[in-house]
């Protein structure tokens, strides 16, 4: 570990009061690593940053491999073996409208908790988090200018992060197994499909004309309490304000809220796919088709 200690920019020796393991840290570029004789740890930083020069590529299995090596030649230690305790997958697009565009059309996704913020919209549940942000504010905010090619763009990033207790899921995740082939496919189509499973809002119609009764009438009623109330999750908070109130009961509330996630789904002339989730989907299935 002395080794790796010297290899680092920075360094600082921590030396306990009344003696004990002395402890190190310092940085590798924008990684901020601590260290004693006994255990390492990368507390900060990106590594896609570290090793591609900025975070707006997706590193592909090779890029990780690589990456690895070269960490493991300049702190003189087996990388590979590492336990990897969180792991971000997402990549950017540059989009046609403004990222907050997007967010207005995502509505709900089953067992998580949306949260829309000036600074993006977040998917969140215990050990996990779905991400949509504008890439070049992230960048601005840290005081940071974006790369040329992105310049002037509206970037929207999609990124997938799980935060902790990987081995739940997965068994011990070794640094060698986030390039192995089936492993990081894995983590590919489960991106793509946690997209997928996002109920999307679509645009609602007015002409009667295309109302053939007092079902297709219903549905376009819902639509239009949702776009009220400023979308699907407005409306769904709504109702379980009211359940919470006792105003209706749990049973009700349940059957409401599957109500408005169907009409949501329904086309009929009377709601048609939103122009801006219609790109997204695109830019997604364009990316799905990469490790078909």
């Amino acid at each position: 570990m002395i080794a790796a200690a010297n290899s680092l920019e920075r360094a600082i020796e921590h030396n306990p009061v009344g003696g004990g393991i002395v402890s190190y840290t310092g940085f590798l570029g924008n990684l901020k690593i601590w260290l004693d004789a006994y255990n390492f740890k990368i507390i900060s930083g990106s590594l896609c940053k570290w090793f591609l020069d900025e975070n707006y590529q997706t590193m592909s299995r090779g890029d990780v491999e690589r990456a690895i090596e070269r960490l493991s030649d300049l702190l003189h230690l087996p990388m590979k073996d590492a336990t990897i305790t969180r792991a971000d997958f997402g990549r950017v697009f540059i989009m046609q409208h403004p990222t907050a565009v997007y967010f207005n059309y995502l509505g709900v996704l089953s067992r998580y908790h949306r949260l829309e913020e000036p600074s993006g919209l977040y998917y969140t549940q215990r050990d996990e988090r779905l991400c949509f942000y504008d890439k070049n504010r992230e960048q601005r905010e840290k005081g940071s200018t974006p790369p040329a090619l992105y310049c002037d763009k509206n970037v929207l990033r999609y990124e997938q992060r799980y935060l902790r207790r990987l081995h739940n899921r997965w068994g011990e995740v070794t640094a060698a197994r986030l390039y192995d082939e089936n492993f990081y496919i894995s983590l590919y189509n489960r991106w793509v499909n946690s997209y997928r499973s996002i109920d999307k809002l679509n645009n609602i119609q007015i002409n009667f004309e295309n109302m053939k009764g007092v079902k297709d009438m219903d549905k376009r009623c819902r639509l239009l309490f949702i776009e009220r109330a400023g979308g699907l999750p407005n409306a769904l908070a709504i109702i379980d304000a009211d359940r919470a109130a006792g105003k209706i009961t749990s049973k009700q509330a349940f059957e409401m809220k599957k109500a408005l996630k169907e009409a949501c789904k329904y086309s009929g002339g009377i709601a048609e796919e939103n122009e801006a989730i219609a790109e997204l989907d695109k830019k997604m299935n364009e990316a799905a088709r990469f490790y078909r």
